[in-house]
């Protein structure tokens, strides 16, 4: 198994991630919202993601 940061081979102390440093990169990825789990559902959007909202920042 590798670690899903980095690719080195996992540290049965830290699995799945090879150390301390990926494990709390991973967390911050986490923090940060850099992931989610896709939904269809509207109820699960937030309000800035209605279907009214322009997709893009408009520019001037």
């Amino acid at each position: 198994m590798t670690c899903p940061i980095c690719s080195k081979p996992t540290d049965k102390s830290y699995r799945p991630f090879c150390s301390k440093r990926c494990a709390d990169a991973d967390l911050g990825n986490w923090i940060k919202g850099n992931y989610s789990i896709p939904s269809s559902n509207l109820e699960d959007m937030p309000e800035s993601s209605s279907k009214d909202a322009p997709r893009f920042p408009q520019r001037h």
